[in-house]
């Protein structure tokens, strides 16, 4: 039998509150964290809001010299590690720190310091350049910072495989502790994109809502008139480990794993298959890699990210996997209020998942005015819904056509 795998911290920082205690109660408020950007003059360009963090302060928590060293989806990374480790009441030292891996994802990591590098290049030269941009924007520096930092020597890694990144960092977190590689994982994503270049490619590509003058109201998952999604960023860690190792320790169980599967639409670089045919099947493997049956999920968090092609497509994907019982499932997409925070998107709401399950309340989708027919399914809209919940699922989807699924549990003793 695999061994049991549970979760026992969580970190954060996101554009709702800069740790998990203040963002999982604004998401039960329904509040956004949606606004006009303020990291540069977007003045100019076509998309002018996004859902940024707030009052971060990477020199004030880890010094100006060491902060000078990170990009910001690091420093998110690292402070979100630390809050995970705490909240985990996991101590480090000698005896363990062999046997603690690290897998950090991000969809494009460093790319603000490459965006300012690459100006400094251009107007002063290549001796200009700082010494620190290679390590600052490669992808596995959030991977290795937190390594270093808390000194864990097991594996670590970063998963890169766009928007479904969080999520597959944590199945493969799982599925590493599952064949005894590890006994405790600090697994999760970290984004830090809302940078000129980045709004300025997805904005041309229509990805993007355009709300400019109502911007919390600008990611509408679900709702007939959505015209995109809203960037994003910010970082979610979470703390898996063998159940044996959390109870030899004492520790408190938020929740068991129970599931996880990827798989690829093999259909567009950028656009999910029509019918979710790749979701359904992620899904659906998920679901047998769980042992559980449809009928035993209570609620699935979407990936639902508010443009008009993903939203239709996976809901068509949940109806194929679960039939008339689709209609029964509530469904809510946090993105919503968080704004999509691509890499680590899967993370966050693998978060918001445990805290479904402890504190038995359904998140909802918030800016859901108008039933899209295409989209008829029950998507907890605007208010936050008590239930009891026992197994939930959590899709993420990104372009290159990755799909990732987990499924949690509340945890009992002797097994789900």
């Amino acid at each position: 039998m695999k061994k049991r795998v549970v979760i026992t911290g969580i970190g954060c920082i996101s554009p709702v509150g800069n740790d998990f205690k203040n963002t999982w109660q604004n998401i039960v408020a329904g509040k956004s964290g949606a606004g006009p950007i303020t990291h540069y003059d977007a003045s100019d360009h076509k998309v002018r809001i996004a859902a940024e963090v707030k009052d971060f302060d990477g020199k004030g928590l880890f010094g100006t010299r060491a902060a000078r060293k990170m990009d910001r989806f690091t420093q998110f990374a690292l402070a979100a590690s630390i809050q995970a480790v705490e909240d985990a009441g996991l101590e480090i030292g000698e005896n363990n720190r062999d046997r603690i891996g690290v897998i950090i994802g991000t969809g494009i990591g460093g790319i603000a310091t490459l965006s300012a590098q690459f100006e400094t290049l251009q107007a002063r030269g290549p001796q200009r350049v700082s010494p620190f941009l290679v390590p600052m924007m490669l992808p596995d520096s959030a991977a290795g910072t937190v390594a270093i930092e808390l000194g864990v020597r097991g594996p670590n890694m970063a998963v890169v495989t766009a928007c479904a990144t969080g999520t597959n960092a944590i199945g493969e977190a799982a599925a590493m502790i599952q064949r005894g590689d590890a006994e405790a994982v600090l697994a999760g994503g970290s984004e830090a994109a809302i940078v000129p270049i980045t709004l300025a490619g997805l904005g041309v590509m229509n990805a993007m809502s355009t709300r400019n003058d109502d911007p919390t109201r600008a990611s509408r998952p679900f709702d007939k008139n959505r015209d995109g999604f809203l960037m994003g960023e910010g970082a979610a860690i979470l703390i898996l480990e063998s159940l044996e190792h959390a109870r030899s320790r004492g520790a408190r169980i938020l929740a068991e794993f129970s599931g996880y599967a990827a798989t690829n639409d093999a259909y567009h670089i950028t656009s999910p298959a029509e019918n979710g045919a790749g979701a359904a099947l992620c899904m659906q493997m998920a679901l047998e890699n769980s042992g559980l049956a449809p009928h035993q999920i209570d609620y699935i968090n979407a990936h639902g990210t508010s443009t008009p092609l993903n939203d239709k497509s996976e809901t068509a994907a949940i109806k194929t996997v679960f039939g008339e019982r689709a209609y029964d499932i509530p469904i809510s997409s946090t993105k919503s209020m968080t704004g999509h925070l691509l890499g680590a998107s899967g993370a966050l709401e693998a978060a918001f998942c445990v805290g479904a399950i402890t504190h038995n309340t359904l998140p909802p989708t918030i800016n859901y005015e108008t039933p899209d027919p295409e989209c008829d399914l029950d998507y907890v809209p605007n208010t936050a819904r008590q239930a009891n919940i026992h197994h939930v699922m959590s899709n993420s989807f990104g372009f290159g056509g990755h799909n990732a699924t987990i499924i949690l549990s509340r945890y009992q003793e002797n097994g789900r």
